[in-house]
């Protein structure tokens, strides 16, 4: 099996890191040899923070070079756009939560966050699932379980039953957030 290539990215506090452990359990339960690598960047700040998430019969490297990722899973629009170079040419898929979280250069003033990403994006011929993340994650019961809203979305394009999702969910969360992220995990398999 030839390796597959995911990037998670987001904002520091969304979740990124537990999705990326989670996604890594999934694929290990299904014998894969799966790389994880966790990149932080000001992350308990609100900047940037990339996982890469490497799978395959063999995988030597957790490291994803660009042009290599068949998908970014990104947890706020802007991170979407700034890693796709990343992306696999013809082939590659985003999916992205269509949340906007300003960063810094926006918040003081010394920047506008860029209008029409999704747009900018398709008109790019880039393969992208944009969905309203953070609303299913409310309607679920928090604003904290996009990266679950997302990993459902996420379920769509991947051979795992649902049940296998649900199992690496229970083996992730702890029980008293359980019934949520499942919760969440539904929403976003059937946006």
């Amino acid at each position: 099996m030839e390796t597959k290539n995911m990037m998670i990215v987001g904002v520091g506090g969304q979740g990124t890191l537990l999705a990326s452990k989670l996604l890594g359990r999934l694929l290990l339960g299904k014998g894969y040899d799966v790389k994880v690598s966790e990149v932080h960047g000001m992350s308990q700040r609100g900047g940037s923070v990339v996982t890469y998430v490497r799978w395959g019969e063999k995988v030597y490297s957790p490291i994803i070079d660009k042009g290599q990722a068949d998908v970014i899973l990104s947890f706020e629009l802007l991170e979407a756009a700034r890693w796709t170079e990343y992306l696999k040419p013809g082939t590659g898929k985003i999916i992205t939560n269509t949340q906007q979280i300003n960063p810094m250069p926006v918040i003081t003033g010394a920047a506008a966050y860029p209008q029409g990403l999704v747009e900018k994006m398709q008109a790019a011929g880039m393969d992208l699932d944009a969905i309203d993340a953070l609303r299913l994650a409310e309607e679920a019961g928090s604003s904290k379980a996009v990266n679950i809203v997302l990993l459902g979305r996420l379920s769509k394009w991947f051979d795992f039953t649902e049940a296998e999702w649900l199992d690496a969910i229970e083996q992730s969360v702890p029980p008293k957030f359980l019934e949520m992220n499942k919760r969440a995990f539904q929403l976003g398999r059937q946006a």
